[in-house]
């Protein structure tokens, strides 16, 4: 280590000059943080009424107050978990190899989280099950929703899904209203002034704390425990709420450009320094832009080990996108994904797309954009039928990149309560 190096070491005198302003009873802006917090109560009241609004017969009595139709497939769902409807990962892996698979020593250590996003409406979900079901395929064990929490929470299926994932064991991340395309900064349109959203749109001023504020209330109300998170504020904000002991978590989402190690040490850095005493930090999902390669990943891998981060930080790397409005087409990191996953830890093999090839023949290909249509635009419109297509051909791609994961000796993670 050169003498250069060692003048990169944060001295306890620099540490002290944070810790003064964070701890400063007279700052305004810590003032502003603590009295959104007491809204909820204190950080253990919070964290009984989470508790509360996640129990299943809570979630079932919110779904029964706005719509009581989902609560059949609610409970039709049980009913196929129970009766071990699913194929097993056993039975899976002789799906794809034969006989091999019975002494292959698959990479466990290395599992790959099957996700897809968006999961926008609760009515497909049983669709989905019900090709798993018949056709001996995978449920993925992680989902995203993108979709207005005013509209979700209104028309029931919002704790519909909260409850049809806790059903099958699989986590699920929430994209709060308060994620800048809200209005929230009021020089900016669309397309005409798309130069100005550039590091700009995010949550300006007051913004951060709405963010805050509505976290907490679907945080207290129903159950939600994991949103994106698109801001250096609101991420900070996000560190300490858990430092003082409200059980959040998120994920960076991939609209935040997190695109080179550095910028991911930035970030594992600061979940460093507001860990908790036992190691855990709230930053649990860390979705790369689209540009990154396997050489960051890898790079960040040994920092994120370092920092006691492996088992905590997910890595979570798009391997298809949707047709329209995000990537130059066709997109397809699969390949990339297989050469990674048998040495580095932690991944989630995001499905943001259908498989590109199939993408090409679809009447209505999926688009980033649709994510902010209202339900009564889509209806209307009548592409209910087109997006729910969409989403299904994501869950194919996610069976897909399970297929030759398998292929090569590779682990995966489904939804965990379905594939035994």
């Amino acid at each position: 280590m050169t003498d250069f190096q060692k003048s990169l070491k944060i001295s306890p005198e620099k540490l002290k000059a944070v810790n003064s302003v964070l701890l400063d009873p007279e700052s305004q802006i810590m003032k502003d943080f603590f009295a959104v917090v007491a809204k909820y109560g204190t950080p253990a009241e919070i964290n009984r009424k989470h508790k509360a609004a996640r129990k299943m017969e809570n979630l079932f009595k919110l779904v029964e107050e706005r719509q009581p139709d989902h609560l059949k497939d609610l409970k039709w769902l049980i009913e196929q978990r129970d009766r071990g409807a699913f194929i097993s990962v056993a039975d899976y892996r002789r799906k794809v190899m034969g006989e091999a698979a019975d002494k292959t020593k698959f990479k466990d250590k290395y599992a790959v989280t099957l996700e897809v996003s968006a999961l926008q409406y609760f009515p497909w979900i049983r669709p989905m099950v019900e090709r798993a079901i018949s056709e001996k395929t995978l449920v993925p064990g992680r989902f995203i929703a993108v979709r207005g929490m005013k509209e979700s929470e209104a028309d029931g299926d919002l704790p519909a899904i909260v409850a049809a994932l806790d059903i099958i064991g699989a986590s699920f991340v929430e994209t709060l209203d308060t994620k800048g395309t809200d209005g929230s900064n009021p020089h900016l349109g669309g397309p005409a002034t798309i130069t100005g959203y550039f590091g700009g749109i995010g949550q300006p001023n007051e913004h951060a704390l709405q963010w805050l504020d509505e976290f907490l209330y679907y945080y207290t109300n129903f159950g939600v425990q994991h949103v994106l998170n698109f801001n250096a504020g609101t991420i900070l904000l996000a560190f300490m709420l858990y430092r003082i002991g409200v059980n959040i978590q998120f994920k960076i989402s991939v609209y935040f450009g997190a695109d080179n190690p550095y910028n991911a040490l930035w970030i594992m850095a600061m979940a460093k320094l507001f860990s908790r005493d036992d190691g855990t930090s709230p930053l649990i999902g860390f979705n790369w832009s689209n540009s990154v390669n396997n050489k960051t990943m890898e790079l960040t891998a040994d920092f994120r080990k370092a920092l006691g981060f492996e088992k905590v930080v997910r890595f979570e790397h798009h391997i298809v996108e949707t047709w329209k409005s995000i990537v130059v087409q066709p997109y397809n990191r699969r390949a990339e994904l297989v050469e990674i996953a048998d040495h580095v830890a932690n991944i989630a093999a995001k499905h943001e797309g259908g498989d590109p090839e199939v993408e090409a023949t679809l009447a209505h290909p999926s688009d980033i954009l649709e994510y902010f249509r209202t339900k009564q635009d889509v209806i209307e419109s009548g592409d209910w039928n087109n997006l729910q297509l969409n989403f299904m051909e994501k869950v194919k791609a996610a069976n897909h990149t399970a297929w030759d994961l398998t292929a090569n000796g590779l682990s995966f993670i489904a939804a965990k309560n379905l594939h035994k």
